[in-house]
């Protein structure tokens, strides 16, 4: 039997979701009302809102990247493996409840690099880009450093026209991924033993 959420993970819980939907501008009473937590309580738990968007951020971190990012015993070619995770963005921005990059979305609102949260932001949004150099690297791509930038730029601007647009991305974020793998030479390997 799973026993009841601490109010701390109450908060957290509510802060990750509130957050994510309305932005961390959002105000420490409604917050405390969504997680049923008096703010008296918040305060004794956490020293201040910005330690709660951080910690937030942190707790729904792994989660966001297990939803994006391959099993390490997928076996799939790191092109496709690199590719599933755009496939992934597709079918998450055709959602009702997408909106963006989490990490994204929460270090654009803060616009202080200093930020705790953006410092959370800034570590998740470097463990992308960390996937993508180690699958270039595995492909024997040339600058798999440079690759990997773009293909997390790819993404975080491909999340974010589905936002603005609010209209699902139809494989865009795909196809250029594809375009930038085509031209660091990191090809399907079907295609690529047909070409010799």
């Amino acid at each position: 039997m799973k026993s009841q959420a601490t109010s701390r993970e109450r908060l957290l819980e509510a802060a990750s979701e509130l957050f994510y939907r309305d932005g961390v501008s959002i105000g420490v009473d409604a917050l405390c009302k969504a997680a049923g937590v008096s703010k008296k309580s918040m305060y004794q738990l956490f020293r201040s809102k910005d330690e709660v968007i951080a910690e937030s951020l942190a707790a729904r971190g792994p989660f966001y990247n297990a939803l994006l990012l391959p099993s390490p015993d997928d076996e799939r070619s790191p092109r496709e493996r690199i590719l599933s995770v755009f496939e992934r963005e597709d079918e998450l921005a055709a959602g009702n409840d997408f909106y963006g990059c989490p990490f994204v979305s929460t270090a654009t609102e803060l616009k202080n690099p200093e930020h705790p949260g953006s410092v959370v932001a800034r570590h998740f949004k470097q463990a992308l880009t960390d996937f993508f150099r180690a699958e270039l690297v595995r492909a024997g791509a040339g600058d798999a450093d440079t690759v990997a930038i773009q293909l997390t730029m790819i993404f975080d601007g491909a999340g974010a026209r589905a936002v603005v647009r609010a209209q699902p991305l139809r494989n865009v974020g795909v196809q250029l991924a594809g375009t930038v793998l085509d031209a660091a030479g990191v090809r399907d390997e079907q295609l690529a033993a047909h070409a010799r």
